[in-house]
């Protein structure tokens, strides 16, 4: 049986409640849970208690990161939620140190994680459009992808010995949302990256 943590980090505030990002996570969970997993969520917004989320990434298979991208990066207090989890998990829990050696310590800076046997899944939502990423003549991100533009997420996971599964996004829902074609596109990405509950793949043509 595979154990499954799902964190919401959205931050709810007046422009935008949380409704897209709340849907996805519990979306995931549903479909996980379809397939046998045992599934935890975090909503980080509600609260959380440190040692309880060191824990929950020990126990983990794969871990996922649900979020919306604010300013280029995390949401300030899922940002928060990592820097008190991945430290505290510092003690050999989540990493032991950064993973270098006193005879050499210039070499393997990043190696140290603990958490080697696990995944992480990222799925963000954007208030930019999908045309803004992986296109030279845009102007802000200038060829960027999405995870170009998400690397520091990708490295922290990466420095608890996570390997990545591939990034799902969801583009320009604040001023013209499709939600309806990014769940599918979800539920597609989910039954692709972890299979299909027996029960749709039995009804299947």
């Amino acid at each position: 049986m595979q154990n499954s943590l799902i964190i919401n980090g959205h931050q709810p505030h007046e422009v935008s409640p949380g409704t897209l990002n709340r849907t996805l996570a519990a979306r995931a969970a549903g479909h996980l849970e379809s397939l046998g997993h045992q599934v935890r969520v975090t909503e980080v917004a509600r609260g959380y208690d440190v040692d309880t989320e060191v824990a929950l990434h020990q126990w983990a298979d794969t871990v996922i990161m649900q979020f919306p991208v604010n300013w280029m990066g995390l949401p300030w207090s899922f940002k928060k939620y990592v820097d008190e989890v991945y430290t505290a998990g510092m003690d050999g829990r989540m990493c032991a140190g950064d993973g270098r050696a006193a005879e050499n310590p210039k070499a393997d800076y990043g190696t140290g994680g603990s958490l080697t046997d696990a995944r992480y899944m990222l799925s963000v939502t954007f208030n930019a459009p999908r045309e803004a990423f992986d296109d030279v003549s845009e102007p802000l991100f200038r060829g960027a992808s999405v995870d170009d533009m998400l690397l520091p997420v990708h490295l922290n996971a990466r420095f608890v010995g996570l390997s990545a599964l591939p990034t799902f996004a969801a583009f320009d829902v604040e001023k013209n949302p499709e939600t309806e074609a990014d769940l599918t596109r979800f539920d597609h990405h989910l039954g692709t990256v972890f299979g299909t509950p027996a029960s749709l793949a039995a009804g299947a043509v």
